[in-house]
């Protein structure tokens, strides 16, 4: 199966906003922590997807964003996704509780301390290094062990 996403990690003084999957059954992320996004609705643009997740996540709305990069998610022989990936460091409203796990401001630093995907690891790096709009493909077994990595269509050492 195929599906398109957003990913969005969203700043503001030193940390980023994360989201700890801890609700839903049967979540290939149950446990770990990640930024917030979902699935693109028929017809949605990555921004108009973005917009619209952070905003049943969160009750943000951004107002200032960057496409990072467009990250491809596989997951043993059953998902594969591609994920828009963004940072945002501007946004309004009031926040609301998230019906996918608890949100939870933690400082860049300390982010590589949770209970992240190994492949996180490596975007967080680009992303932290302002390195230039990307492509990353990751792919995993089902035991959630990194395989595989390529940046911009380079294998890298793992």
């Amino acid at each position: 199966m195929i599906r398109l996403s957003t990913l969005c990690y969203i700043e503001k003084d030193g940390k980023y906003l994360m989201l700890h999957r801890t609700v839903k059954k049967n979540d290939v992320n149950k446990d770990k922590w990640i930024g917030v996004g979902g699935h693109f609705e028929d017809s949605e643009s990555p921004e108009e997807c973005l917009l619209r997740e952070v905003w049943e996540e969160t009750g943000y709305t951004l107002t200032s964003w960057k496409y990072r990069g467009i990250v491809t998610f596989v997951y043993g022989d059953s998902v594969t996704e591609y994920m828009s990936l963004y940072t945002a460091d501007g946004f309004e409203g009031e926040p609301h509780p998230c019906d996918e796990g608890e949100l939870e401001w933690v400082e860049k630093e300390k982010v590589f301390d949770l209970n992240i995907w190994e492949g996180d690891k490596i975007f967080f790096r680009l992303m932290n290094e302002d390195h230039p709009f990307f492509s990353l493909k990751l792919v995993y077994d089902e035991t959630d062990t990194l395989l595989m990595a390529a940046l911009d269509g380079r294998a890298m050492e793992l």
